[in-house]
């Protein structure tokens, strides 16, 4: 069986990471499965999904990262065609993907201890964000 949802989660956008874990286990728990799979995806091309130790430390550390590997202060030809100056983060996005899959037993995500799921809002601004949850199992 496999089923689709749709959750949303209001970003500050800058690089800001929100731990989506209980929006997702929310969605395993209320389903009609058991054993299976979840795949997170966020639709548009500034936000990103991967999973971290969602604490303060790494939080910053992860930012800071970002910003050393693609750095928004550079020329972006994204910028120069569209005016805009969200091109760091369209690269950003990227190189992180839109999608995790987490398996799932007993209704629990097999995350680890210190795991959670993240969504990473790329954008230069505070969005809107729908992120799909499908899940499949039975």
């Amino acid at each position: 069986m496999i089923t689709a949802s749709k959750v949303k989660v209001e970003t500050r956008g800058r690089c800001d990471i929100i731990d989506i874990t209980p929006l997702i286990t929310q969605e395993v728990s209320h389903s009609d499965l058991t054993t299976g799979i979840a795949t997170i995806f966020v639709p548009g091309s500034t936000a990103g999904i991967t999973t971290i130790e969602y604490e303060p430390g790494l939080i910053e550390d992860l930012k800071q990262a970002w910003e050393r590997l693609v750095p928004e202060s550079l020329p972006y030809q994204h910028n120069e065609a569209w005016g805009d100056d969200n091109g760091h983060s369209h690269v950003r996005a990227s190189l992180l993907g839109p999608s995790v899959t987490v398996p799932f037993a007993n209704k629990v995500l097999a995350l680890g201890t210190w795991q959670q799921v993240v969504l990473v809002d790329f954008d230069v601004r505070p969005r809107s964000r729908e992120i799909v949850v499908q899940l499949a199992g039975e």
